[in-house]
């Protein structure tokens, strides 16, 4: 009885294990959001937790920038004495302990440089985070197109199918040639080629997402949800505040002008000695208490007397900061450039999208449809059929294209400025 409730068991525990698996799977080949995609790929992409820890290392120079300097602890003891002496002629053990103290304010200094370059850092990290983001939805997609490429390849071929059918009867009772039969069958072979292709391009594409997200290149991938067309503000003078404000290139340079100022301040405050206390105890053989002798002092560096090596600290400090200031000032103008050839990219697009939308395909999809009535009637031929299918294909496929290279336009420009563009998400941004 054991035996058999043990077997039942396990039975049990393996259906739900399939059952599981076969639920997760197909769960995965339901829908690709690109929210779920850009989530893994933030969690788990390599190169951004290598940024990621690189940004952690900068921070934890800030507080080792402003602490104190370590305290100091002397211990000396008489070894060996060569002259004949009173016993408490000369201590013998001495005990004392200093301390640096930073009234010059160089800690604090060096405190708000440490954290300038952390800043920077960090918009180091941010730069790997779009980078790999817009890339991401780059492949998503294109892995979006491809998927529309075989709908629209499968479709040509069930229309085709029909234009051969139409073409073999009428080659039979001998109202068309034999050679148009054979070039509808050649055009249909064609279409189920260049499915391959399509069906290879998929495949390639799926494995660049899937390595971005981090995950087996074998696992399987869902196929991707249609994109939304969020509405976007892609007016001049809002993105150039954008970009000027968010861009990680512009954080970074202001974050060095901000470091490099640092460093002037620092240079001056070299001048300033910071003090060294120090307290001691110092004990003789011959006297019957712990401690014979307590004492303190203090000691100062003499800056004034090497006036050169810290005037050119100052100068060096003063050209940096010029520099930190050319890098910031070069930094704003690329970032204009860049984003003026971006909106004129997206102009471009945008004309070829409302173009193929408004007029070609409209045009074309009627030229084929004619077509095909005029070829039942026996007033057209089958090269004009064809033709049209041919052209429409073509129009189809340009058309989405254009439709993907302006979706990847848009994930670059977000990018390149450092903010996503969809109102609803800057709404819900500004309301928390």
């Amino acid at each position: 009885m054991s035996r058999s409730f043990l077997a039942s068991f396990i039975l049990l525990s393996v259906c739900l294990s399939s059952l599981s698996y076969a639920q997760e799977k197909a769960k995965r080949l339901e829908g690709l959001s690109l929210g779920e995609v850009t989530r893994e790929v933030l969690q788990n992409n390599p190169m951004i937790k290598a940024a990621r820890a690189k940004w952690e290392s900068a921070r934890q120079k800030i507080p080792q920038a402003a602490a104190w300097e370590d305290p100091k602890l002397s211990v000396s003891s008489l070894i060996g004495r060569f002259v004949d002496i009173s016993r408490n002629g000369f201590m013998d053990q001495t005990v004392s302990i200093e301390q640096m103290i930073p009234i010059s304010g160089k800690n604090r200094s060096k405190e708000r440089i440490a954290a300038a370059e952390a800043l920077a850092s960090f918009e180091d990290f941010r730069r790997q985070q779009l980078d790999i983001v817009a890339k991401t939805k780059a492949s998503y997609f294109r892995l979006t197109n491809l998927y529309v490429l075989l709908d629209l390849n499968e479709q040509e071929e069930v229309a085709l199918s029909q234009t051969l059918d139409a073409s073999k009867a009428k080659f039979e009772v001998g109202t068309q040639s034999q050679a148009d039969f054979l070039t509808a069958d050649v055009e249909r072979q064609k279409i189920i080629e260049a499915r391959r292709d399509l069906e290879q391009k998929l495949s390639d594409e799926q494995t660049a997402l899937k390595v971005l997200m981090n995950q087996d290149p074998f696992s399987p991938l869902g196929r991707p949800s249609s994109p939304e067309t969020p509405d976007r503000d892609l007016s001049e003078e809002h993105l150039r505040s954008l970009m000027l404000t968010n861009r990680p290139e512009v954080r970074a340079a202001q974050a060095l002008v901000i470091a490099a100022s640092g460093k002037v301040e620092l240079a001056k405050r070299e001048w300033i000695p910071d003090p060294a206390i120090s307290f001691g105890a110092e004990h003789y053989n011959g006297g019957s208490q712990a401690v014979s002798e307590v004492n303190g002092g203090v000691s100062i560096t003499l800056p004034w007397f090497n006036g050169r090596k810290y005037r050119a600290g100052e100068r060096e400090a003063q050209s940096d900061l010029l520099a930190a200031q050319g890098t910031l000032d070069g930094t704003h103008a690329e970032a204009l450039g860049v984003l003026r050839n971006q909106l004129k990219k997206l102009g471009t697009l945008q004309h070829h999208i409302e173009l193929y939308r408004n007029r070609l395909l409209p045009s074309a999809r009627q030229t084929v449809s004619a077509n095909q009535a005029d070829y039942e009637t026996n007033k057209a031929t089958l090269i004009q059929v064809l033709t049209a299918q041919n052209s429409l294909r073509e129009l189809e496929t340009m058309y989405n294209q254009d439709v993907t290279d302006y979706r990847i336009a848009i994930a670059e420009l977000e990018s390149l400025i450092g903010a996503e563009l969809d109102r609803s998400n800057a709404k819900r941004n500004s309301s928390h």
